[in-house]
């Protein structure tokens, strides 16, 4: 299983728009993915309420994991983009 551990740098953490970016990035990757804080249970990244449900605040460790073909790169983008506060996913990593 490939996984990735990030801080996140959204300074208000994943809520609202933050957790809106970011759900649209997990599923624009085409793997599934899911999201948990450090030593928390895994949700899948794709919903809404599951981002928000977790509350992660800014700076929080997070733990992004996928076992599907191509998760190393999917997962390595999405990381850039929550670690770096993005407003989209980046192309490449």
């Amino acid at each position: 299983m490939a996984e990735r551990r990030v801080n996140v740098g959204w300074a208000e953490g994943l809520h609202a728009r933050p957790a809106s970016i970011f759900v649209r990035a997990a599923t624009a990757t085409g793997v599934p993915v899911t999201i948990a804080k450090a030593g928390g249970d895994p949700v899948n990244a794709a919903s809404m309420l599951a981002v928000l449900g977790l509350g992660a605040q800014g700076g929080e460790e997070i733990v992004l994991a996928s076992d599907a073909e191509g998760a190393d790169a999917a997962l390595g983008r999405l990381a850039k983009l929550v670690s770096e506060g993005l407003e989209e996913l980046p192309e490449t990593v």
